[in-house]
C-alpha cells in the first residue's frame, strides 16, 4: 500500500504520488463515479483524467464527496490535442476547471504535440505558443506543475529550447514489451518524471504467456506485475480498472521483481498484439 502515497519528486519541488489511477476509457456518470470512489477508497492518491476523456466532472464530485482533504489527493488532467493557440489553450483551461469544480489541478499537460486526427504532423511552432499558455497557467497557481504527453525527442527539444519554465512530466506510452527508450532517455536527462499511461497496454498484456508465467512465478497478477515493472524502471504507472476487486488488487504492490525477471521482461517485444502505438 506504501507504494500509492510513496512520492516521486518533480523539478519544481512538487511531491507526486509513485501511483495513479488511469481514467482513459471509464465513461463519464455513475460508472466513472464509482470507480473513482473506490480508488480513492483503496488508497489511491493520484488520479489522472483528461478533458479528452470527457469525465473530468465524475473525477471532481468523487472527489469533493470523498471526505479526503484536497490537498491529500493529486489531480492530473490535459489541455485537448486539438488546442494549438494560445488562446485556446487558456479557454480550454477554464472549461477544465469549470468541468472539475475545483480550485486548481496538481499537474497540467498538453496531451499531445498534434491534433489526434492529425497524428505525426508538425506543430513546433503553434506547441511554443501553447508552451506559453500552460507557464502563464502555472505562474497563476492554479497548476502546481506543468508538462508533455506523448512528445518524442525532438518534440521534447522544442519545448526546452523555447521555454522559460522546463516541462516537469512527460507521460508517455510504456510497458512491459513497448517503452518507448529514445524518448524515456531524453525525458530522464533533462530532469522530467517519466509517467506511463496503459501500463497494461489497454488490457492486451493481459494476454500474453511469458508475462504470465513470470507473473505465476512471482506470485502476483500480471497486472500487479505490470505496475511495479514500471516503479523498478522509474517510472509512474497510470493502471485503469472499473471492477472494485482489480481496483484493490492493483494497489497490492509489497514485492519485487527479482533482477532476473526484469531482464527478461527488458528483453520481450511485441507483448501486446493489437495495442495502437503513439509513434
Amino acid at each position: 500500500m506504501h507504494e500509492l502515497t510513496d512520492t516521486f519528486e518533480l523539478r519544481n519541488g512538487v511531491k507526486i504520488p509513485k501511483v495513479g489511477f488511469g481514467t482513459w476509457q471509464v465513461p463519464d456518470g455513475e460508472v466513472a463515479y464509482n470507480a473513482f470512489k473506490n480508488a480513492l477508497a483503496a488508497g489511491y492518491r493520484h488520479i489522472d483524467t483528461a478533458w479528452q476523456y470527457g469525465n473530468e466532472k465524475s473525477v471532481g464530485k468523487a472527489i469533493r464527496d470523498s471526505g479526503i482533504a484536497r490537498d491529500q489527493i493529486f489531480v492530473t488532467t490535459k489541455l485537448p490535442a486539438k488546442s494549438k493557440t494560445y488562446a485556446d489553450s487558456l479557454r480550454y483551461f477554464e472549461e477544465t476547471m469549470t468541468n472539475l469544480d475545483l480550485d486548481y489541478v496538481d499537474l497540467y499537460l498538453i496531451h499531445a504535440p498534434w491534433p489526434w486526427d492529425e497524428f505525426g504532423a508538425d506543430y513546433s511552432k503553434e506547441n511554443v505558443e501553447v508552451w506559453r499558455a500552460m507557464e502563464k497557467i502555472y505562474q497563476s497557481g492554479r497548476a502546481k506543475a506543468i508538462g508533455i504527453s506523448n512528445f518524442n525527442v525532438q518534440d521534447q527539444k522544442n519545448i526546452l529550447d523555447n521555454c522559460e519554465i522546463e516541462p516537469m512530466v512527460n507521460q508517455l506510452q510504456y510497458y512491459i514489451g513497448y517503452t518507448e527508450p529514445q524518448n524515456v532517455k531524453f525525458a530522464k536527462e533533462s530532469g522530467m518524471l517519466v509517467e506511463a499511461f496503459s501500463p497494461l497496454a489497454t488490457g492486451y498484456l493481459l494476454h500474453n504467456p511469458e508475462v504470465a508465467d513470470i507473473a505465476k512465478r512471482n506470485q502476483v497478477t500480471i497486472a500487479q506485475l505490470a505496475i511495479k515493472y514500471c516503479l523498478q524502471h522509474d517510472i509512474l504507472p497510470l493502471p485503469k480498472a472499473i471492477n472494485p476487486a482489480h481496483i484493490k488488487e492493483n494497489t497490492d504492490l509489497d514485492f519485487v521483481i527479482p533482477e532476473a525477471d526484469m531482464k527478461l521482461l527488458d528483453s520481450l517485444v511485441d507483448t501486446a498484439p493489437g495495442e495502437d502505438h503513439n509513434e
